[in-house]
């Protein structure tokens, strides 16, 4: 076992009661849903979640970076787990529960924009 999937397996550990919960590999790490949400990245052995103007500020207050899929790019909407959330499951869950909100709510936008066409 890679130390990649060990750091896999223990963020799935800690988010077992997230409802829905399921992992997909993508891109060399994994994304993670509930049900048909994508609101997280595994990527080398760092976990983030999707966040809004609201969610992020708990992000920036503990001063931790967007995902950064390569040296170029900047996904300023995922933004790395802070340590001391990551090891508490029952934070990380809620955090992982607003991030499945701020996923779905941008979902819901995203099929009326379609739909208006």
């Amino acid at each position: 076992m890679t130390q990649a999937d060990s750091f896999k397996d223990f963020v799935l550990d800690q988010l077992r009661d997230l409802q829905g919960l399921r992992v997909r590999r993508m891109f060399g790490g994994y994304g993670l849903y509930s049900d048909e949400v994508f609101f997280g990245i595994i990527a080398k052995s760092r976990l983030y979640f999707k966040t809004d103007e609201r969610s992020r500020r708990a992000y920036l207050e503990r001063a931790t970076k967007p995902f950064r899929p390569n040296p170029k790019q900047e996904l300023q909407k995922y933004y790395e787990i802070p340590v001391e959330i990551l090891e508490n499951g029952e934070l990380l869950v809620r955090w992982a529960q607003e991030a499945v909100r701020v996923a779905a709510a941008k979902k819901k936008g995203s099929t009326k924009a379609g739909k208006k066409r």
